[in-house]
């Protein structure tokens, strides 16, 4: 037999082959599994198994996408006004002119309405916000804050001779003095003010940006319904009003890519509340011609990329983007006006800075438009963007239309189902958007409401809807 007798240093030799071996190797596996390594071949390159991987993974999600797609259209189908809606809304004013004209104090003034309603981003069950006009033609209103308070009274004397109206409330040290009543007609809550001009202007001007892409009212409804089924949408507690809500829109769709709106300096390049000033006819005349001038060259501008996103993917990329939104709040600002996040810091008109959360108004520079979002209720706000993102982009969708809508719409879209999209089976698209009745049972010691399921459910056993939102 042969005898192999190997030296010391032909041990050494081997031992240091072998380390080298290890290094390289490790080198080797440590570039394929690094961020900068691509961690996976072009399609074409998979086996088959990976590729059908994807195939599987990339149909699930447009799954996913499908439903979402088709929420959203219900939820929409159910939240639009009607026809009679604005008709009610119509009478409503008609009522109210009638009862101003009663007043002798009063005559000479116009009722004119403002808000959602003029600017077409109202609900069906959406507030009407009115303004008595004494202004004769002119931006300058002849009232301080102390004489449109005595005319709210008067205003509410003749509203209560009239009849047709109850649950009034004075709110005379606002920033704005306000009367709120509700109507007898469809119950609608209404919010009167005395001169309220600027916020008229405001309005029309929102109505103008919505006409450049449909997909904005669309999503201002989703959001305002959103919000409102997550207790984010009253500023007498510490969360968003309507208003902060749109501009919150208006802001995604000039930061999406590519985006679907520009600055809004590129529609009206000015402070519009320092513009309101001399003959209301001639001051609204310019701005509507140079708001329609600047819409009409962005719209025409060939070579401005054309964003197709799908209503659900706006929505699902809007939560996602306000997701952090408690953490960026302590140092930028969110600025329609250039539309961009701007640095607190930086903008000397933003200082000192003492709001949880800035959103610049850009029709009335530099007012906060989320001046009452709390910090505590900011922290809670970008929870809720984050856990709504999160299971809307899960493929799990039992819980879905209870993300995105409140108990009392569950019920009504349950009971109104669309004939025309679903005209043989109304009843699977229940079973797989999985819709519950639910009741709001209690108020939970820190204001939030406690939704628990009734029992009707498709999958009753597995319902995880006895939870606080």
């Amino acid at each position: 037999s042969t005898v192999y007798n190997f030296s010391s240093s032909h041990h050494s030799q081997i031992y240091q082959n072998r380390q080298s071996t290890k290094r390289i190797q490790s080198k080797t596996h440590h570039a394929l599994t690094s961020s900068s390594f691509p961690p996976r071949l072009p399609i074409r390159f998979r086996s088959p198994h990976e590729k059908k991987k994807v195939a599987q993974n990339k149909s699930s999600e447009m799954s996913t996408q499908s439903t979402l797609e088709n929420t959203l259209k219900e939820i929409l189908r159910v939240v639009k006004p009607l026809r009679e809606d604005w008709t009610t809304r119509s009478q409503i004013i008609d009522e109210l002119r009638g009862a101003v004209e009663s007043v002798e104090s009063l005559r000479g003034a116009t009722v004119e309405p403002f808000g959602s309603f003029v600017s077409d981003l109202f609900t069906r069950w959406g507030d009407l916000d009115v303004s008595i006009e004494f202004s004769n033609g002119s931006f300058v209103s002849p009232y301080g804050k102390k004489q449109k308070q005595r005319l709210l009274e008067n205003v509410m004397r003749a509203m209560r001779q009239k009849g047709g109206w109850r649950r009034y409330q004075l709110i005379p040290n606002a920033r704005v003095p306000i009367l709120k009543v509700e109507s007898n007609l469809q119950n609608v809550s209404c919010d009167i003010s005395i001169d309220n001009l600027k916020c008229q202007m405001k309005s029309r001007l929102l109505f103008w940006i919505s006409e450049m892409d449909t997909r904005f009212r669309d999503m201002v409804l989703l959001v305002k319904e959103w919000a409102k089924a997550h207790n984010i949408n009253n500023p007498k507690f510490g969360t968003f009003n309507s208003y902060s809500l749109t501009l919150l829109v208006v802001f995604h769709f000039q930061t999406c890519a590519p985006a679907i709106f520009p600055p809004l300096k590129d529609i009206y390049p000015g402070n519009l509340i320092d513009d309101l000033k001399g003959l209301r006819a001639d001051t609204e005349r310019r701005i509507e011609e140079t708001c329609a001038a600047n819409i009409r060259r962005f719209q025409s501008y060939n070579l401005r990329a054309e964003n197709r996103s799908s209503l659900s993917e706006l929505f699902i990329s809007f939560l996602g983007k306000f997701s952090d939104i408690s953490l960026k709040a302590s140092e930028l600002g969110i600025c329609t006006y250039t539309g961009q996040w701007q640095a607190i810091k930086s903008n000397m008109r933003w200082l000192p800075q003492t709001y949880a959360l800035f959103i610049e108004d850009p029709f009335e520079q530099p007012e906060n438009s989320a001046r009452a979002v709390s910090k505590r209720e900011l922290t809670r706000i970008s929870e809720t963007f984050e856990m709504s993102h999160h299971m809307l982009i899960s493929p799990n969708h039992s819980s879905l239309l209870a993300t995105l809508v409140r108990p009392q719409m569950l019920s009504l879209m349950v009971r109104t189902p669309d004939w025309r999209r679903q005209p043989t089976h109304p009843q699977r698209f229940r079973l797989r958007v999985h819709i519950h009745q639910h009741q709001a049972t209690t108020m939970a010691p820190d204001n939030q409401l406690v939704l628990r399921c009734t029992g009707w459910c498709a999958r009753p056993h597995k319902c995880n809807l006895n939870i606080r939102r």
